[in-house]
């Protein structure tokens, strides 16, 4: 379970206002806390009363049943009681897992807690309330404020600084010029937002990818490329199910176990997510601090007339993911978490990238997340920040769902099979992830920055991962507009 029921069970020691305050937080309603406790009532209610009735024919077995026998007298009617009793307890038993159920179901439905860092507001606020927490390089503002009143934290709409210098053309019309995709074949090849990487697009798109790993090894992670497609029930057993369904596609194979129904990943954290399912890790080996590597396959669903042109936002794209485990203590995931954003941030600086990392409000959060940092990064063509990175501490909240488990085991129990040992009582690993690179993004962001008046310059960093080149001239003119765009203008 991704919430432990215990926390909302007052003779437990939980505090059921807690999640009802998280809940209004993420702007959830509340109410669902308290119909969550009145299905676990009704089901302790039924289970103590299966425990009685069995009592009663442990009883009557006891004291009237095995002396009668033993006395040879006659006990059909006691006997016969028994039975009825029996089987009445059966029936209730049946009620169980379906009470346990529905219990359980409501249960999934209720968020992580938030952190008290997180700015509270709704997410049709976010573009106003995200709180900025670092901007990359300082601006003058912030070298001359004074110190009690520093310019930083601050809302976005209460924040004013100068902004870095603007450029004049856009990622998509850049990756054009340089050759470095072909966007109309690709649509007629696999539709809306497809495309073909080509020459100096793909040269990039190996050299971030590249450079991210190598990036990360020299931190001390371990590079996993994982399977590109999950099996239905290791993908339901993560927390935030309902949501990645929408962003995944769904197929069908010819597993001979039976299992053929599929989904292409998201991100390579749902299936990092499952590489420690069902394990009980000594915590003396942890951190585990993983660099995923994949594909990822979105349905962009809702972004309808966004972001068309170009490869910002597109179904198909590289990245580079930070996933890393820690032991069950949120002090120890906190941290975690701010050297999670601060590798990414040393990653943007190393290419050059203005950016700024900004809190996100709390009714943006996912359910998963107890706090999410947004880097930005500073696109000069679009005059805009737009979001780089997400990076997520999710606690012990996805953990739960795949029964990742931490601690020290109880000794014992050499009859008991695996999935009983599972269930002994003991702590759950905390789960965070953060982008490092998602590839189609990161050379938007490049192309815009290194634009010059012949070509795009690559960043130093990335040389020795482009086989020594450095400049990429123009080879074509600007792209023309398509049909649709010419009518659009036709209109105005």
């Amino acid at each position: 379970m991704p919430i432990d029921i215990n926390s909302l069970r007052t003779y437990k020691g939980g505090d059921p206002d807690a999640y009802r305050r998280y809940q209004e937080q993420r702007y959830k309603d509340p109410t669902v806390v308290d119909r969550v406790l009145a299905k676990d009532e009704e089901w302790r209610a039924l289970r103590s009363d299966i425990d009685a009735l069995r009592t009663s024919v442990n009883k009557l077995q006891r004291e009237v049943i095995a002396p009668k026998k033993k006395a040879k007298e006659n006990c059909d009617a006691e006997v016969a009681e028994m039975k009825a009793t029996k089987q009445k307890i059966a029936e209730m038993e049946k009620q169980l897992p379906v009470l346990a159920e529905e219990r359980d179901q409501l249960l999934n439905t209720i968020g992580n807690i938030v952190d008290p860092e997180v700015p509270i507001a709704s997410h049709e606020d976010e573009d106003d309330a995200n709180v900025v927490v670092t901007l990359y390089p300082e601006p003058l503002e912030a070298e001359q404020a004074s110190g009690d009143k520093p310019l930083l934290p601050a809302p976005i709409s209460q924040l004013t600084y100068t902004l870095p210098p603007t450029k004049p053309l856009t990622h998509d019309d850049l990756l054009w010029r340089i050759d470095g995709y072909e966007p109309a074949r690709g649509q007629a090849v696999a539709g809306h937002r497809g495309y073909f990487l080509k020459n100096a697009g793909v040269l990039l798109n190996q050299a971030l990818i590249n450079y991210g790993i190598a990036f990360l090894r020299k931190r001390g992670y371990q590079v996993l490329q994982p399977p590109y497609f999950m099996k239905k029930e290791v993908m339901a057993a993560s927390p935030n199910w309902r949501t990645l369904t929408s962003s995944c596609t769904s197929g069908k194979t010819d597993d001979p176990e039976g299992s053929s129904e599929k989904y292409l990943i998201a991100t390579s954290e749902q299936p990092i997510c499952g590489y420690h399912r069902n394990e009980w890790i000594d915590d003396k080996q942890l951190p585990f601090r993983y660099a995923g590597i994949s594909t990822c396959f979105r349905k962009e669903a809702g972004s309808s007339g966004k972001d068309i042109r170009g490869i910002f936002r597109v179904h198909q794209f590289e990245k580079i993911e930070q996933f890393c485990v820690v032991v069950d203590d949120f002090e120890e995931s906190a941290k975690e978490q701010t050297r999670m954003i601060d590798a990414a941030k040393e990653f943007y600086e190393s290419l050059g990238f203005p950016y700024r990392v900004v809190c996100i409000v709390s009714g943006a959060l996912n359910d998963a997340a107890v706090k999410k940092y947004d880097l930005e990064a500073w696109f000069p063509g679009q005059q805009a920040y737009r979001e780089l990175v997400s990076c997520s501490n999710c606690t012990d909240f996805q953990a739960r769902g795949v029964g990742a488990r931490c601690g020290q085991k109880k000794t014992g129990g050499e009859k008991k099979n695996a999935e009983e040992r599972l269930k002994e009582t003991a702590s759950y690993v905390h789960f965070l992830n953060s982008t490092l690179c998602a590839t189609g993004r990161g050379i938007c962001c490049l192309l815009e920055n290194y634009q010059e008046e012949n070509g795009v310059r690559v960043p130093e960093v990335l040389v020795p991962f482009m086989g020594g080149i450095d400049f990429l001239p123009f080879e074509r003119a600007q792209m023309e507009a398509t049909k649709g765009e010419k009518k659009a203008k036709g209109k105005k």
